[in-house]
């Protein structure tokens, strides 16, 4: 009895452990969080998601340019990372093994934490040096850097866990590799993968410091990829680092726009595998 007693008063002191350390981890979250939405939520309106910014000594104008920047820039490092990522992933699962798989394992791990701004100085001296000027390709390209070994990795290690009797399955019925990877493996897979995916959008939306080395920053409308173009991390940076005291509003309202936005993908990240059988 004194045993049982002992390790049920154990038990009892690593669950209150571990609801502390959870709390511990929720506070700084949702702190931010508050102190987000209680700075911008008051510069919310149709104007914000509307207009261009205003010249400098006027007050209003709103991050209209900067929104659909930063789609723009994340569409372009989706559209490159995405097949790229993927097709390393299945590679790295399905064929690893070979001194050159874990070579390029162990690179997109060494990429994983490479510094955001080293990655910007990298695609300056490649493509803007180059190109003799900022651009959205620049800037996509550098962002794309950044998602890729995040959706490689992920992207393998769901497929690993796809179970073997499933490909087993389908080469016995006589199908050949590739496709019982696509029509198996890859399909079993895309609910985890989506959720990689979604995670290395919302990381790459958040990025600053690539930014100001590539794409820079554009105060009027452009989607051409081969000119500057506006972000909404870069205009939050510019905004908050100014002495306008309408600038430091707009820069609360606009980070709390980037916030939701990166809480929005990780929410429909979480529905997705949800929703489809995944934890």
């Amino acid at each position: 009895m004194d045993s049982y007693r002992r390790r049920r008063y154990i038990d009892k002191i690593a669950r209150g452990a571990c609801i502390v350390a959870l709390l511990l981890a929720l506070t700084p979250l949702v702190s931010l969080l508050i102190y987000v939405a209680s700075k911008g939520l008051g510069g919310i309106s149709l104007e914000f998601f509307t207009e261009l910014p205003k010249p400098v000594g006027e007050l209003g104008g709103g991050f209209a340019n900067a929104i659909i920047g930063t789609l723009v820039l994340v569409g372009i490092a989706t559209a490159i990372s995405l097949p790229l990522g993927v097709l390393a992933g299945v590679y790295l699962s399905e064929f690893g093994g070979s001194t050159f798989t874990k070579i390029v394992r162990f690179s997109a791990d060494v990429m994983s934490g490479v510094p955001s701004i080293a990655v910007g100085v990298f695609i300056y001296t490649l493509i803007v040096v180059a190109m003799r000027q900022f651009s959205a390709f620049a800037g996509g390209l550098a962002l794309s850097i950044i998602m890729l070994p995040t959706i490689t990795r992920t992207t393998e290690e769901l497929i690993r866990l796809v179970p073997n009797s499933l490909r087993e399955a389908g080469l016995a019925l006589g199908m050949p590799k590739w496709r019982v990877i696509v029509r198996i493996v890859l399909r079993t897979g895309a609910p985890g993968i989506v959720t990689g995916v979604m995670l290395a959008i919302a990381r790459a939306a958040g990025e600053t410091a690539p930014l100001l080395f590539t794409a820079l920053n554009n105060r009027f409308w452009s989607i051409s990829l081969a000119k500057p173009i506006a972000s909404l991390p870069v205009q939050i940076y510019t905004y908050a680092v100014s002495p306008f005291e309408d600038w430091h509003k707009q820069a609360w309202t606009a980070a709390l726009v980037l916030v939701v936005m990166v809480l929005v993908l990780n929410i429909g990240a979480r529905i997705i595998t949800y929703t489809r059988g995944g934890n």
